[in-house]
């Protein structure tokens, strides 16, 4: 009797233990691997983004001291030890951001609100959705999405969905807090392995329902049916997509953690500290090689003592004392604690002995300057991955995109698309 064909759900799940490879190297098998073949370390990109902007007047570097010979502003003195180690990249902006309130909607996309007729709501892939199409095929995680444990608060300037978009240009939901992002990196699955198989079973039998039924539509639908159909079909894409995946990786234990389980309730300052950390051992355990981070504004306020509301703080004004002196405050607190994060990244060593640190790209910054002010994005870039001048203060030629930036992280890790956004091209500026 001849062999049924091969069908392509059959061959991703006969290929599990090849595509399971790279993970099993990341828990130390490559120190068995030959001397004459060594395994090179992963390229990763991260992007930490922080509501409410910062202060204008003492964040940014004097732009009359573009290079390597500036003066470090008040608002980065806490980042004074890593100063030929990470770049400022001032004059970015998205062109198509034109409200204040849409807080980091637009910040990794570049996207156009009002890009589709007759939609007052818009948006297209963010840079790390980009580069988690190539770095995730082979981490249990394609991305991982973190968000701050506080609530989304009323002005779109603050936290609330993560800021990653797919394809389609829709959300992609995030891990809340400290505490269910260590569990769903770090907590073993005690579901039986056949258990496991048959639960993806069931659900692939109902997406082939529901995609069958779904067909059944399109005969006779109009121009804006059909779109709105196409769009269907490709959430049902995604979510086969993230199926195989988890099929991939049945019966692959998940690594030990390498940092305690935190403790419930961390909120502010504390609570990025460890975030940090969490991202860093989903780094070293080779979990994911895409991560993003919306970091809580309010509630670090909160934690340093500080009373005035974040909205209220980025209407600082030079005239009023207690709104700019909190804006200054968060600022150093945001930056010490990203000095601290580097610390770790520069101390954390690769299985070939090298820096975690020289193969990461990480962008963090805002869609936001301050008020309402979306010119001028806050961008602040280190880590030796994608191979960016590090060191200087690089002032933009006038309505540079911020996608240019993204685009040359992008092509710095290895994924070479032609363009994202509304990108022109790659900043050169930046290419070292």
């Amino acid at each position: 009797m001849s062999p049924s064909p091969v069908s392509r759900r059959h061959f991703l799940q006969s290929s599990t233990a090849l595509i399971a490879l790279p993970a099993l190297e990341s828990l130390g098998f490559r120190r068995f691997a030959s001397a004459a073949a060594p395994v090179a370390p992963p390229k990763r990109l991260v992007f930490l983004g922080f509501g409410w902007g910062i202060t204008t007047e003492s964040w940014f570097p004097d732009i009359k001291q573009p290079g390597t010979d500036y003066t470090l502003p008040e608002g980065l003195k806490p980042l004074a030890r890593h100063k030929t180690d990470f770049t400022v990249v001032q004059g970015l902006w998205n062109k198509y951001s034109n409200d204040g309130h849409w807080g980091s909607t637009m910040w990794l996309t570049g996207a156009n609100r009002f890009g589709e007729p007759g939609q007052n709501f818009h948006n297209s892939i963010s840079a790390d959705q980009v580069a988690a199409a190539k770095l995730g095929l082979d981490t249990r995680f394609a991305s991982l999405q973190l968000n701050g444990s506080e609530n989304a608060e009323a002005s779109g300037h603050g936290p609330g969905l993560s800021m990653a978009w797919d394809v389609s240009g829709k959300p992609i939901g995030g891990h809340k807090g400290p505490v269910e992002a260590y569990h769903r990196l770090f907590s073993k699955d005690t579901t039986p392995i056949e258990q496991q198989k048959a639960m993806l079973a069931q659900k692939r039998s109902v997406l082939d329902t529901v995609m069958e039924n779904a067909r059944t539509l399109q005969s006779g639908l109009g121009k804006t049916d059909k779109g709105k159909l196409e769009e269907y079909f490709q959430g049902i894409r995604d979510i086969e997509t993230r199926l195989s995946k988890d099929e991939q990786w049945i019966g692959v234990p998940q690594p030990k953690a390498p940092i305690p389980e935190p403790a419930p309730g961390l909120a502010g300052k504390e609570e990025i500290k460890i975030m940090y950390d969490i991202m860093i051992a989903a780094m070293q355990t080779d979990s994911t090689r895409v991560l993003t981070y919306r970091q809580p504004v309010s509630t670090l306020l909160t934690s340093i003592g500080i009373k005035v509301a974040p909205h209220d703080m980025s209407h600082y004004h030079s005239t009023l004392g207690e709104k700019l002196d909190a804006s200054k405050q968060r600022d150093l607190t945001q930056s010490e604690l990203l000095a601290g994060l580097i610390d770790k990244l520069k101390a954390t060593k690769e299985v070939d002995g090298s820096r975690l640190f020289d193969h990461v790209a990480l962008a963090y910054g805002s869609n936001i300057r301050t008020e309402h002010s979306l010119d001028n994005c806050p961008t602040l870039l280190t880590g030796g991955g994608a191979g960016i001048k590090l060191g200087h203060n690089i002032v933009a030629p006038k309505d540079t995109p911020l996608c240019n930036a993204w685009l040359t992280l992008l092509h710095g890790i290895g994924v070479n698309v032609e363009r994202h956004g509304d990108s022109s091209g790659v900043l050169k500026e930046l290419i070292a």
